[in-house]
C-alpha cells in the first residue's frame, strides 16, 4: 500500500522535498489540534470530562452491523484499489480515506450526543492512533538514516545468517526499521545471481513479519496490545517457542532452496557484478544506532515508570509516562533528521511518502473501527454475536485455533494492527485476564496478527516497502497473486504445524 514518490518532486533537492513534506504534515497536525482546542475547549471539554466519568462509553449492544460498513470500506479500498485502479489510488488515497472516516463521523454525530462523539474520537486518537504513529514514524525516520556500505557475497551461508540476524533485529527496532536498514545490503549481496526473487520473499516472511514477534517494538499490533496493558516482555516469554519454530523451519527451507539455486547458477562466477566490492563493510549514519536505542529506552520507560501523575484531556487520562515516551520518540526522530550526515538518506532512497500514506490511511482505520470495537465488546449482546460463537465453545471458553486463524486470515489482507485490536476486544479486552487465564488465547491472537501479515503484500506495511525497493533495484518481483503462491505453498503448511503444536489442544 506504499506509493512511489510523487511526480514533480525532482524539481527540488531531496532534502528540501523531504522537509517540505514534513512541514506540510506538521501543519496538518497543528491545524487538527487547533480545531480541537477552538471547538472543544474550554466548555465542551468540561462537558466531555463529566460525561466520560458518568458513562463507560459507546454501548455496542445498541449498534447495528451497518455501522461496520465504513470500516469494511476503508479496508477493502486498501486491498483492492492498488490492484484495480493503481493510478487513481496513488493520487487520491487520502480522499478515499477521508470519505470513509466521514461516512462514520457524520451519521454518528447526527445520531448521538456531541460529548460522546468527541469523547470517542479523543479516546481513539490520544490513546491509540497518536502513540502508534509516533512509534512507527520514529522508527521509519531513524532507520532511514542508517546506510550499510560495501558489498557482500550472496552465498547460501551468508544469506541464511543475514536473514537470521534480520529476524532478531526486527523485534528490537521493529519490522519497518529492520526492513529499511537491511533490504538494500541484501539486494546488493545477491545482485549478481540469476535467481534472487526467493531471497526477497523469505526476507518479507522473516524480517518484515515473523521476526517482529517478541516485543511491542517489533510490530504495530503488539504495540497496540502494550498500550492496552500487555506487559512489555509478555510476548517474549509467551511467543518465543512459536516464533523460534517458524524461524527455524523457514531458515532451513530457505537454505535448501538457496543452496540448490546457487549451485545450479552456472554462469554466476562469470557474470558481471553491477555493484563490485567497494572495500570493507561499514555503516554511515552511526548516530542513528544510538537513537534507535533511545527509542527502545523510551518505550521501556513508559512500561516500567509509574509516577502516578496523569492529565485529563477531553475525558481521557494521559499518564505522564506515556507523554514522556512520545516526547522522547519525537525528539529522537528530529535529532536523526538534524545530525544525520548529508547524503545518507539520499543513498538509502529515503522519502516521506510511505509514512505519510500510513498516517492518512490509519487515521481512517482507527476512526471507523470505533463502532466495530464497541460491538465486539458487547459480545453475545452485539451485532457480531455469530463471530463470538465461532471462536468460542458453548460454555464460552475460547477456541484458540480459531482465534489464531481468524486473526491471521484477516491480517493477511487487511491491516494487522486494527485486526489485532478487534480480536483482542473480542476475547474480552482485559489485558490482565488475557495475560493470565487466557494466555494461550492472547498468544494465538498475537501470533495470527504478526505471522500471517506475511501472507500477502498488503498484510503489513513493510511488505510493500520491500517489494518497491526490490523492483527499483531491477528485481522482477511476483505479482500480488504470484506472491501469494509462495505464501500459500510455504506459510500455510507452516501455520498448520503451529496450530497443531501450540493451539489445537
Amino acid at each position: 500500500m506504499i506509493s512511489k514518490t510523487a511526480g514533480g518532486a525532482e524539481r527540488a533537492s531531496p532534502m528540501e522535498w523531504m522537509c517540505g513534506k514534513a512541514s506540510r504534515a506538521a501543519g496538518l497536525l497543528s491545524l487538527a489540534l487547533s480545531l480541537i482546542l477552538v471547538f472543544a475547549a474550554p466548555s465542551l471539554a468540561q462537558e466531555v470530562q463529566e460525561a466520560a466519568h458518568e458513562a463507560a462509553g459507546l454501548n455496542g449492544a445498541e449498534l447495528g452491523v451497518v455501522w461496520a460498513i465504513p470500516f469494511v470500506g476503508i479496508l477493502l479500498s486498501i486491498a483492492l484499489f492498488p490492484l484495480l485502479a493503481p493510478h487513481f489510488w496513488h493520487h487520491h488515497f487520502g480522499k478515499v480515506a477521508l470519505f470513509w472516516a466521514l461516512a462514520f463521523i457524520i451519521p454518528f454525530a447526527m445520531g448521538h450526543d456531541g460529548t460522546l462523539v468527541v469523547h470517542e474520537l479523543a479516546h481513539m486518537g490520544l490513546l491509540d492512533y497518536v502513540p502508534f504513529l509516533i512509534l512507527l514514524g520514529a522508527l521509519f525516520t531513524i532507520a532511514g538514516g542508517i546506510f550499510i556500505t560495501g558489498n557482500l557475497h550472496g552465498r547460501p551461508r551468508f544469506n541464511v545468517s543475514f536473514l537470521a540476524v534480520g529476524a532478531a533485529l526486527a523485534s528490537i527496532v521493529g519490522t519497518t526499521g529492520a526492513s529499511m536498514v537491511l533490504i538494500r545490503p541484501v539486494l546488493r549481496a545477491n545482485d549478481g545471481r540469476r535467481h534472487n526473487v526467493h531471497v526477497v520473499v523469505f526476507f518479507i516472511f522473516l524480517v518484515s513479519n515473523i521476526g517482529g514477534s517478541l516485543t511491542p517494538l517489533g510490530d504495530p499490533p503488539l504495540f497496540l496490545g502494550y498500550l492496552r496493558g500487555v506487559d512489555f516482555f509478555w510476548t517474549t516469554a509467551h511467543m518465543f517457542a512459536e516464533t523460534a519454530l517458524c524461524v527455524f523451519l523457514l531458515l532451513g527451507l530457505f537454505w535448501l532452496i538457496d543452496r540448490r539455486l546457487y549451485n545450479h547458477d552456472e554462469d554466476f562466477r562469470n557474470t558481471f557484478d553491477p555493484t563490485p566490492d567497494t572495500g570493507k563493510i561499514g555503516i554511515r549514519g552511526k548516530v542513528n544506532i544510538l537513537l534507535l536505542l533511545v527509542v527502545v529506552g523510551g518505550v521501556l520507560l513508559s512500561g516500567s515508570w509509574r509516577p502516578g501523575i496523569s492529565y485529563d484531556v477531553l475525558g481521557i487520562e494521559l499518564g505522564l509516562q506515556d507523554i514522556a515516551r512520545d516526547v522522547i520518540l519525537v525528539l529522537a526522530a528530529l535529532t536523526s533528521l538534524a545530525v544525520t550526515p548529508k547524503g545518507v538518506r539520499e543513498s538509502n532512497g529515503f522519502n516521506w511518502e510511505p509514512i505519510l500514506e500510513v498516517a492518512k490511511l490509519f487515521a481512517a482505520i482507527f476512526v471507523t473501527i470505533i463502532p466495530v470495537i464497541a460491538m465486539l465488546r458487547a459480545a453475545h449482546e452485539g451485532a457480531f454475536a455469530p463471530l463470538v460463537e465461532m471462536v468460542s465453545r458453548p460454555d464460552g471458553s475460547p477456541i484458540n485455533a480459531m482465534y489464531f486463524w481468524m486473526t491471521g486470515l484477516l491480517s493477511s489482507f487487511l491491516d494487522n494492527a486494527p485486526t489485532y485490536l478487534v480480536f483482542f476486544n473480542l476475547a474480552g479486552g482485559d489485558a490482565q485476564h488475557l495475560m493470565g487465564p487466557l494466555a494461550r488465547t492472547l498468544a494465538a491472537i498475537s501470533c495470527g496478527a504478526v505471522f500471517m501479515g506475511a501472507n500477502s503484500y498488503i498484510g503489513n506495511a513493510p511488505n510493500f516497502m520491500v517489494k518497491s525497493i526490490a523492483e527499483s533495484s531491477g528485481i522482477k518481483m511476483p505479482s500480488f497473486f504470484g506472491y501469494m503462491m509462495w505464501s500459500m505453498g510455504i506459510l500455510v503448511p507452516l501455520f498448520a504445524i503451529v496450530t497443531v503444536v501450540f493451539f489445537l489442544f
